[in-house]
C-alpha cells in the first residue's frame, strides 16, 4: 500500500515563548520540522504539512530546503483543532500517517511499523509510569476502544496508564469519511482528530493500539522540552557515530550537529564542537575546538582552534589559538596563536605564531595566496590582496604589503638600537 503524510504544524506554540515559529526551533542545527521530514521522505514521496501561525515564514523555510513538499493552510477562525487541520487536505496514498510538527525524534522504524498495520486506523500508545495529565486510551481485547480525557475518568480508568502518543496511521477512505462528519461542540469549540476513533468503534472498524517509546514520540512544547529533546538527539547521533568508528573523549561534553558527515577513524576530544554540514575524515579534533560548516581531512585541529564556515583543512596540522575562515590549506603547519582568513595556503608551508592575514580594509575582504614552501616568521601582518610564491620567506615582525617572488625574504623592520648601561642609569637610586 501506498502511504502519505501529514505532519500537522499549524499551531502557534505559546509556550515557547518566542517570536520564532515552535516548529523552526533547531535540535542539533536543523528545525525540528525538518528532522521530521527528513524521516518522512525515507517512506513517503506525498507529504503534505499543515500550517497558519506564521504561514509565509514557516512556507519559505520549507521551500527553501526541500522539493515537492506540499503545503495546506489550515482555515484556523472557521475549523480550529487537530481535526480541523485535516479538512481540505488532499492524498493521493492508500494510508495516511498523521504526524505532529513538534515531534523532532521519531525515527523511520518506529513511522513504519505504525505504517505497516492493516487496521482501519493505527494509533501510537505510551505505557507511562504515572500518566496523569493524559487521556487514558481503554484497550480491550488489543483493539483502542475509546480516548477518555482525564477531568472526564472515573476512578477506574484514572489507573489505566496507556495513553494517546498522538500519531496515527488512517485508510485515507475512513479518513474521507469521518473528517467532515468532526464538529466543534465542546467546551473549547474545536474540531478534534481523536472524534474519528470515537466513530470508527461506533461504526466497528478496528483501531490498533501501537506502543511506542517515549522518548521518541515526546512533545516539544517549550523551552525545557527543547533541552530535553537536544539531549536525546545528541545521545542518538553520538552513539550512531562511535558505532560507525568515530572515537569520542567524554561524548556527553562534545556537540556534533545533525548535518556533520564523518569517514575514517576520527577522533574528536572533550569539549570538541562540530557544527553545520560539515565533512570530516581520519582527522583529530581536540579539546574544545569549534568547527563550522567546513572540510577536514587527514588533520588534526586544536587545542582551543577555531575552523569558521568554508574553509577546506587537508593534511594540515592547525594548533591552539588559531582562527581559520574561508581558507583552503593544504599540508600547512599552524601551530598556534594566527588568524587566517580569505587564504590559500599550499603544502610544506609553515605559518609561525602571531601571524595575521589582514583581509578586510573596513569596507571590503581580499585574499592572501601563500604558495609551496613558504615560511612566515612570528607576528607577521600579510596586508591582503598579496601574494608570497613558493619558496619564499618572510621575516618576523614583517609587514607584507607587496606580493613576494619566489626565492625571497621579506623584511620590514626597524633597525635595532642599543644604549649601554641604560638600566643601572634608569633604575639608579
Amino acid at each position: 500500500m501506498s502511504v502519505s503524510v501529514v505532519v500537522l504544524a499549524a499551531g502557534k506554540g505559546t509556550r515557547m515563548k518566542s517570536n520564532t515559529p515552535k516548529v523552526l526551533h533547531k535540535i542539533s542545527g536543523k528545525p525540528m520540522l525538518f528532522h521530521i521530514l527528513d524521516e518522512s521522505k525515507k517512506l513517503s514521496d506525498d507529504i503534505t504539512v499543515v500550517l497558519s501561525h506564521q504561514f509565509d515564514l514557516v512556507k519559505e523555510s520549507i521551500e527553501n530546503n526541500y522539493q515537492n513538499i506540499n503545503i495546506h493552510k489550515q482555515d484556523i477562525a472557521n475549523f480550529p483543532g487537530t481535526g480541523g487541520a485535516l479538512k481540505g487536505v488532499e492524498v493521493s496514498g492508500d494510508r495516511v500517517l498523521i504526524l505532529n510538527g513538534d515531534m523532532p525524534l521519531v525515527t523511520t522504524a518506529s513511522l513504519e511499523k505504525l505504517a505497516q498495520s492493516t487496521a482501519p486506523i493505527a494509533m501510537t500508545i505510551l505505557e507511562l509510569d504515572n500518566p496523569s495529565g493524559y487521556g487514558r486510551v481503554v484497550i480491550e481485547d488489543g483493539l483502542a476502544k475509546e480516548i477518555v480525557e482525564e477531568k472526564d475518568c472515573t476512578n477506574e480508568q484514572k489507573k489505566i496508564k496507556s495513553v494517546n502518543a498522538g500519531v496515527y496511521c488512517v485508510d485515507r477512505a475512513v479518513l474521507e469519511e469521518f473528517i467532515p462528519k468532526i464538529d466543534n461542540n465542546n467546551a473549547q469549540k474545536e474540531y478534534y482528530l481523536t472524534d474519528i476513533v470515537k466513530m470508527a468503534v461506533e461504526k466497528g472498524l478496528n483501531i490498533e493500539p501501537i506502543v511506542v517509546n517515549e522518548d521518541e514520540f515526546m512533545g516539544v512544547n517549550s523551552k525545557v522540552d527543547l533541552a530535553n529533546a537536544e539531549e536525546f538527539m545528541q545521545d542518538r547521533i553520538k552513539k550512531e557515530l562511535m558505532l560507525s568508528g568515530v572515537i569520542m573523549r567524554n561524548p556527553a561534553s562534545i556537540y556534533i550537529d545533525s548535518r556533520a558527515k564523518f569517514i575514517g577513524e576520527c577522533i574528536l576530544e572533550n569539549g570538541a564542537t562540530i557544527e553545520g554540514a560539515c565533512e570530516i575524515e581520519n582527522s583529530h579534533i581536540k579539546a574544545y575546538s569549534v568547527v563550522e560548516d567546513s572540510i577536514l581531512k587527514d588533520s588534526d585541529v586544536g587545542p582551543m582552534a577555531h575552523i569558521r564556515p568554508k574553509s577546506e583543512i587537508i593534511g594540515t596540522h592547525i594548533g591552539n589559538f588559531v582562527e581559520v575562515k574561508k581558507s583552503k590549506l593544504n599540508g600547512v603547519k599552524a601551530g598556534h596563536l594566527s588568524y587566517l582568513g580569505d587564504s590559500e595556503i599550499d603544502e610544506g608551508s609553515n605559518i609561525g605564531a602571531g601571524v595575521i592575514t589582514c583581509n578586510y580594509d573596513g569596507k571590503a575582504k581580499y585574499k592572501t595566496k601563500i604558495g609551496k614552501n613558504v615560511f612566515v616568521g612570528s607576528d607577521s601582518q600579510l596586508v591582503a590582496p598579496v601574494t608570497l610564491e613558493d619558496n619564499t620567506m618572510v621575516a618576523s615582525g614583517t609587514t607584507v604589503t607587496d606580493d613576494v617572488p619566489s626565492d625571497a625574504l621579506a623584511i620590514s623592520r626597524v633597525k635595532q638600537k642599543v644604549v649601554n648601561s641604560f638600566f643601572s642609569k634608569f633604575f639608579k637610586k
